[in-house]
C-alpha cells in the first residue's frame, strides 16, 4: 500500500473513533425544583440522582428556585447530592429565582454552583429552616455571652450547628467561607454577579446551554471518582415530578393534612354509628392514614395533634350527653388552639391559616348541632321494639287454645306468643295487646278497646 493509501486508512480510523466518541457522550439529567424544600422535594431529588446514576449520566443539573424549606428535607438532598456518583450542578434559574435559606445549603454542597443574571441567594438563618427558638433563658450564662441578646440559647446552638454546617460544605467545595458564615448568622444575601466576584458559586450563566458550554472539560469528583464533562452538545434528559411527587406535595401541604385528618375521623366516626354505610369507613380510613402519614413527615408540635384529636372526641360527645353544649363547646376551642400550634416551624408557606382553622370549627359545630338534633329526634320516636312495641299492636288471632276459650296464640314481632282475654276469643278476631306478663299477652278485642275509648 501506498503512502496516500496508509495516510486514508489513517484518516478514515481517526474519523471513526471521533464519531464513535461523539455518540458515546454521557447524557446530562435535568431535576427542577421551584417551590419549598419539602419531603416530597426531598423524595423527587433523591429518586432523581439514583436514576441519573442508573441512565450513566455524567452530570445532574438541579433547576433551582426556592425560598427555603425545612431542615430535615434539606438535609437528605445534601446526604444524596455527597453521596451521588453522579456529579451535581445546583443552577439557580430562571432570572428572577432565588436559592433562599435552604437552597443556599444546597448550592454550596453541590459539585458545580451557578446562577442566571438577576437571581440572588443567602439569608441561611436557621430560623427560616423550620426550627423555632425556645423563650429566652432566666440566667443567661456570662461566661459565654450571646453575641445577640435576642437570642435564646436553643437558638444560640441552632446558628453555631448550621454555621459549621455550612461551613464544612464551603470548604468541601473550595467555596467563601466567610460569606458562607454570614449568610447564617447575619442573613445577608448575594446577586449573582456579587456571588462570582467572591467565589460563592462557579459560573454566572443565562441558559442551561451556556452553563453546560462553561463547564466541558472541568473534572468533577463524584463520590470518590474523578469525573471530566463532555457536557458541550450533550443529550438532555428532563425528570418533571410524577405522580408520586405530586401525591407527596399535595398531602404533606399542613392545611391538607389536617382536612384529611378531619374528614378520617368524621368518616369512621360515622361509620361506627351507621354500621353497614361502608363508604364513609373506607374514605375515612384512607383519609386518616394520608393525614397521619403527612404529619409524620411535617415539623408538627404533637400537643397541638393531641388538641385537636380531643376537640374532635369533645364535639362527637356532647351529641350524646346532655351537657347543654358544654363538651361541644370546650372541644371547639382545643380543636382551635390545637390547629394555630399545630405546625412547628415559621418556613414561609407552611403555616394554617387562620380562616382555615375557623371555617373547620364552624364546621365541625355545625356537624355537632346536626348529630344533637338527630339525637333528639331519635329520643322523641316512640319506641318500637321490647315491652314498649309490644303493648299496644294489633294483631289476628292464630288459634284458639282447645276447651279453652279465653286463651290463644298470635304472631307478633316475627315471634309466637300466647294470649289471654277476659272475653271469648275466636280465631281471626282482631286483638289489642294491653299488657305482659312474662310470655303471656293479655289482650282485648280490638272492637270492644276503640269503643271503651
Amino acid at each position: 500500500m501506498n503512502r496516500g493509501g496508509w495516510l486514508a486508512l489513517w484518516l478514515g480510523l481517526l474519523i471513526g473513533s471521533s464519531a464513535g466518541a461523539a455518540q458515546a457522550v454521557d447524557p446530562v439529567v435535568v431535576l427542577t425544583v421551584s417551590d419549598v424544600i419539602t419531603p416530597a422535594s426531598a423524595d423527587y431529588l433523591v429518586r432523581g440522582l439514583n436514576q441519573a446514576a442508573d441512565e450513566h449520566a455524567q452530570l445532574v443539573v438541579i433547576r433551582l428556585d426556592t425560598p427555603g424549606g425545612l431542615d430535615t428535607s434539606m438535609r437528605t438532598i445534601i446526604q444524596a447530592i455527597l453521596a451521588s456518583p453522579v456529579p451535581v450542578a445546583s443552577f439557580v434559574a430562571p432570572s428572577g429565582a432565588r436559592a433562599a435559606s435552604a437552597g443556599t445549603y444546597i448550592l454550596y454542597a453541590s459539585h458545580i454552583a451557578a446562577m442566571t443574571p438577576g437571581t440572588n441567594l443567602g439569608a441561611a438563618t436557621p430560623v427560616q429552616l423550620g426550627l423555632l427558638p425556645e423563650p429566652p433563658s432566666a440566667a443567661p450564662n456570662t461566661h459565654n455571652p450571646p453575641t445577640n441578646a435576642s437570642h435564646s440559647s436553643l437558638e444560640l446552638k441552632q446558628i453555631n450547628d448550621a454555621a459549621a454546617y455550612i461551613r464544612s460544605l464551603a470548604q468541601l467545595r473550595g467555596r467563601n467561607v466567610e460569606w458562607a458564615e454570614q449568610a447564617v448568622r447575619e442573613a445577608v444575601t448575594l446577586s449573582a454577579q456579587e456571588a462570582l466576584n467572591i467565589k460563592v458559586v462557579d459560573y454566572v450563566a443565562n441558559d442551561l446551554d451556556s452553563l453546560l458550554k462553561q463547564a466541558d472539560g472541568k473534572t468533577l469528583v463524584g463520590a470518590g471518582h474523578e469525573v471530566q464533562l463532555h457536557t458541550q452538545g450533550a443529550a438532555l434528559i428532563q425528570h418533571d415530578p410524577d405522580w408520586r411527587t405530586r401525591l407527596l406535595s399535595v398531602i404533606t401541604h399542613p392545611s391538607i393534612a389536617m382536612i384529611l385528618m378531619m374528614i378520617g375521623v368524621y368518616g369512621l366516626f360515622f361509620e361506627f354509628v351507621n354500621p353497614g354505610t361502608t363508604l364513609p369507613g373506607v374514605l375515612g380510613g384512607i383519609c386518616l392514614l394520608l393525614g397521619l402519614y403527612a404529619m409524620q413527615l411535617l415539623p408538627v408540635n404533637y400537643a397541638g395533634v393531641a388538641l385537636i384529636l380531643l376537640g374532635i372526641g369533645l364535639m362527637v360527645a356532647e351529641a350524646f350527653l346532655p351537657t347543654f353544649g358544654v363538651i361541644g363547646l370546650g372541644g371547639i376551642a382545643a380543636f382551635v388552639v390545637g390547629s394555630v400550634i399545630l405546625i412547628d416551624t415559621d418556613v414561609p408557606g407552611y403555616g394554617i391559616p387562620l380562616p382555615l382553622i375557623i371555617g373547620l370549627a364552624l364546621l365541625s359545630a355545625i356537624v355537632l348541632v346536626a348529630l344533637a338534633g338527630l339525637a333528639i329526634r331519635s329520643r322523641r320516636r316512640p319506641t318500637v321494639s321490647g315491652d314498649a312495641g309490644l303493648v299496644g299492636s294489633l294483631t289476628p288471632i292464630n288459634s284458639v287454645q282447645p276447651g279453652n276459650a279465653y286463651a290463644g296464640r298470635v304472631l307478633l314481632q316475627g315471634e309466637h306468643w300466647q294470649v289471654a282475654s277476659a272475653t271469648p276469643l275466636s280465631t281471626g278476631l282482631r286483638v289489642r295487646v294491653v299488657a305482659r306478663k312474662g310470655l303471656l299477652l293479655e289482650v282485648t278485642p280490638a272492637e270492644a278497646a276503640s269503643r271503651g275509648g
